[in-house]
């Protein structure tokens, strides 16, 4: 009797053990948040026209697109700005990189339009509309910059579970090198990028590379970031499933100018302690810029941020020497093509 009760206690927890696996599969498995296939992908290149990597990595890949064809998409390579690429600058009129909000997506072609302002509208019309169903699924914005910021990675919606498991994906096939992640939403800073058009726009800067110059290891660089991000779009359609992720990111918090006098010019350059130090910390005291007379001048604040863009060439119109950032944490839900 003992036996057959010991027998039965066996069955009986065994009967439970897969109940309570069965149980924590359903659980498992309802956690999942199922996302549309991505079919439709665009990589930009030449967005500003005096960034050459992209203009040069488009222009190849628009002759023999072998190495960015994958499995159940198209993807298509396009020079945004190809007027200014002609001219080798970064851009005719006004930034194309500003011009994807709804006034100037919106505005009567004139004769006296912006070259941009017209682009912007031609681009939004071949691969959005903005905001529609219509739109591609995903693009790749590829930028290069002045500043020492390396494999960048932009992000503009801290909600975006696929594009934060795809940065995970690309930042894990990298490593050890690193890969930062630069988050843009910002209740009054407003981009209205060009790769906003897509459902997950996706910006990839890189640098240090001087305008107009073009750098192997940079370019080598940006081509490793788009075969990663390629890569785990085909195995998202190809229905694996991501588990729930952590990726940490630099939130940009404000845009510092140069110091100036009342003529509005620019009366300090960065200093040498911060030159290049893009991503690493800075804290009250640390200096920022220095005059042409010696003087230091130090960072004042109560927490400490990270700096990038700093002394960006093409910022200096912008009065920006740089942008301050702060570290957060962002994860993604469990994802997998529906």
């Amino acid at each position: 009797l003992f036996f057959e009760t010991k027998v039965l206690l066996y069955h009986y927890f065994l009967f439970c053990f897969q109940q309570f696996l069965e149980l924590l599969k359903s659980m498992t498995s309802s956690s999942v948040v199922e996302k549309p296939p991505v079919r439709r992908v665009a990589i930009f290149g030449g967005t500003h026209g005096n960034e050459l990597s992209g203009v040069f990595l488009v222009r190849h890949w628009e002759e023999n697109g072998a190495e960015i064809q994958r499995r159940g998409m198209e993807v298509k390579p396009f020079l945004t700005n190809p007027r200014a690429v002609k001219k080798c600058t970064r851009y005719i009129d006004c930034d194309l990189n500003r011009m994807f909000d709804p006034d100037s997506l919106g505005r009567t072609v004139m004769e006296d339009i912006p070259y941009e302002v017209r682009r912007a509208q031609e681009i939004n019309h071949i691969f959005g509309p903005k905001g529609s169903d219509d739109a591609y699924d995903l693009i790749f914005d590829l930028h290069n910059t002045t500043s020492n910021m390396g494999g960048t990675l932009i992000l503009e919606n801290s909600r975006d579970d696929f594009t934060i498991q795809m940065f995970h994906y690309i930042k894990n096939a990298l490593a050890p090198e690193r890969c930062p992640v630069l988050l843009i939403e910002h209740p009054s800073l407003k981009y209205a990028t060009t790769r906003s058009v897509a459902k997950h726009p996706v910006g990839v800067e890189v640098g240090p590379q001087p305008q107009g110059v073009l750098r192997a290891d940079i370019l080598d660089k940006m081509r490793k970031i788009l075969k990663h991000g390629l890569d785990f779009v085909q195995l998202f359609n190809e229905g694996r499933e991501f588990p729930p992720c952590t990726i940490e990111v630099f939130k940009i918090m404000e845009k510092v100018d140069y110091p100036r006098n009342k003529n509005d010019e620019v009366i300090a350059i960065i200093h040498p302690k911060l030159q290049d130090q893009d991503w690493q910390p800075l804290n009250n005291g640390d200096p920022l810029f220095l005059t042409l007379d010696g003087e230091v001048i130090a960072y004042k604040g109560d927490r400490t941020v990270y700096p990038t863009f700093i002394n960006e060439a093409a910022y200096y119109e912008k009065k920006q020497a740089f942008v301050k950032t702060v570290k957060m944490t962002l994860t993604a839900e469990r994802i997998r093509s529906s």
